[in-house]
């Protein structure tokens, strides 16, 4: 007898061929089989007339990894039909760390009291993960921000070849305890103070395990062609496969820079470079308000900031940054960036700086000094947001057919401790938004290969075997959804709305969503690399 018979959908299998119809049985976990099923006994019959059966949608690229020992459900993701997400980009994981004090200050999302530490290697913090209830699949990077804090401390120096090998050990270390890749975030301290020939050695490690390096590159505006030549030289030297985070120029790109950027990772794949690369679904970029400061005002921890950000006579230096990770704050359009999350001024979410400004009678540059000190301990998860990205690159993007979307964001829930958290605008609606924005209404892709971007392109990238398809043998991660409806709905005013059009979701054979409703059961698993 079967578990579950999911009867009379139209199966889009991943890899994006036409739909057939046929009927999917589940039992223990695992689809067993596919055909005409009526004849066959089952504890559970599904009736999907006249909807669509995918695999459970992979979130290639999120920063989910505080947030799901918080809360593990993921509601925000399961309710757009996620069954799968892979934290530690962007060079920030919560391990490898020395102290406590390590993960509260590379922990996306961090706020005190709201889970339990005490971890320090990477295995130690993957058992962490399994000890929680979660609502999808947890594939974990390392970052290499995290290695190098772990080895270096607070210094706002390079490393030397003993630490880069003290380094590289960490690395090895985080993969034999199951870490499915390496990445880094060049944009931020310390990747911003790391030479190619710091990070090649790390590099060369998940390499040598053919796992995937995925790089936030050094640059996306004015230099973006040294940040993307970098990630390809640094792939080909260590002869790793590549995977570009979130590609799109942002705002002070050249026009053709995302032509441009194409070009040159075609002419990488010609000459044997494995790379491909992923796209955020929407035209808001996001990061921390800390990130504009200068490298220098960034060392020695947040006590060490906060104390900077206090003293009047420095104020005029911190605003002094060669190397802005956002040219529209050095373009003066405060007008354009709206505070997206704030502890302690939670009253200003919503507004521009401009706005902020004028009700404190200040320069936005200052309130922004200004809320970044006022935040405090929690200085990390202060957030703001701008339209940085142009919908024309997006689409060029999607039209490569090596080109996966992802959220780049925080799993998390309306209800409970997180409901006040929000990590991007894309957050609750990511998919569903590529899904109605990109397919049926632009129509850039066909849906069967919208899904093949967000399932098995994804599970082939990392090397997740037996996910990602509808294939006998499969783990049963599904997701059932009106091709039809699927909409998102968060905007920057009301960031924290689920997605609709989304039928069930089957998380390892259990379901998650029964009839558009999120059920109590949350069968997700951490995915390690073996």
């Amino acid at each position: 007898m079967f578990d579950v018979t999911l009867q009379g959908g139209a199966i889009y299998d991943g890899n994006g061929g036409e739909p057939y119809g046929a009927d999917i049985a589940v039992k223990n976990g695992q689809i067993v089989a596919i055909g005409q099923l009526a004849n066959f006994e089952t504890a559970e019959l599904l009736d999907i007339n006249g909807l669509a059966v995918c695999p459970g949608f992979i979130d290639i690229h999120t920063h989910s990894d505080f947030t799901l020992l918080v809360n593990g459900k993921a509601d925000s993701q399961v309710h757009q039909g996620v069954t799968t997400e892979v934290v530690g980009q962007c060079g920030t994981s919560c391990a490898p760390a020395r102290c406590d004090r390590d993960i509260e200050v590379m922990a996306p999302g961090f706020k005190h009291g709201f889970a339990s530490l005490g971890w320090r290697s990477f295995g130690d913090y993957l058992d962490a993960l399994e000890k929680q209830s979660l609502g999808v699949n947890v594939a974990a990077f390392v970052g290499h921000g995290t290695v190098h804090r772990a080895v270096l401390g607070n210094v706002n120096t390079p490393p030397n070849p003993d630490e880069v090998e003290a380094m590289a050990h960490m690395v090895e270390e985080a993969v034999d305890h199951g870490a499915m890749g390496f990445s880094t975030g060049l944009e931020y301290w310390p990747g911003s103070v790391s030479a190619p020939e710091h990070i090649a050695p790390l590099v060369e490690v998940v390499a040598k395990r053919d796992l995937l390096y995925a790089t936030h590159v050094r640059n996306r505006d004015i230099y973006y062609d040294l940040g993307f030549g970098e990630a390809l030289t640094t792939a080909r030297s260590a002869g790793a496969k590549l995977q570009i985070s979130h590609i799109q120029p942002k705002f002070g790109a050249p026009e053709y820079a995302m032509q441009h950027s194409i070009e040159m990772i075609e002419t990488g794949r010609r000459y044997g470079i494995d790379v491909a690369f992923d796209v955020i679904p929407h035209e808001w970029s996001h990061t921390s308000v800390l990130a504009i400061l200068p490298q220098w005002a960034q060392e020695g921890g947040i006590a060490a900031v906060l104390e900077r950000l206090a003293r009047p006579e420095l104020r005029e230096s911190l605003k002094v940054n060669p190397k802005p990770i956002w040219r529209i704050v050095a373009a003066g359009r405060w007008g354009d960036i709206v505070l997206m999350q704030s502890e302690a001024n939670s009253d200003l979410v919503g507004l521009t700086f401009s706005e902020i400004g004028r009700q404190r009678g200040k320069p936005p540059f200052d309130v922004a000094l200004d809320l970044l000190l006022e935040e405090g301990e929690n200085i990390n998860r202060l957030l703001w947001t701008s339209r940085s990205f142009r919908q024309s690159d997006i689409e060029l993007c999607l039209n490569h057919p090596q080109c996966a979307v992802m959220s780049d964001t925080w799993a998390l829930s309306s209800q409970g401790p997180l409901a006040d958290h929000i990590g991007s605008l894309s957050g609750y609606g990511w998919a569903a938004r590529f899904l109605r924005t990109y397919v049926r209404e632009r129509k850039i892709l066909s849906f069967s290969e919208a899904i093949r971007r967000i399932t098995s392109l994804p599970a082939d990238r990392l090397g997740l075997s037996g996910r990602g398809r509808l294939a006998k043998g499969s783990s049963a991660d599904i997701t059932v959804l009106d091709p039809a409806t699927i909409t998102d709905h968060d905007t920057v005013e009301q960031p924290r709305r689920y997605a609709s059009g989304i039928a069930h979701v089957m998380v390892n054979g259990k379901l998650s969503m029964r009839n558009g409703k999120r059920t109590h059961i949350n069968n997700g698993s951490v995915l390690r690399h073996r």
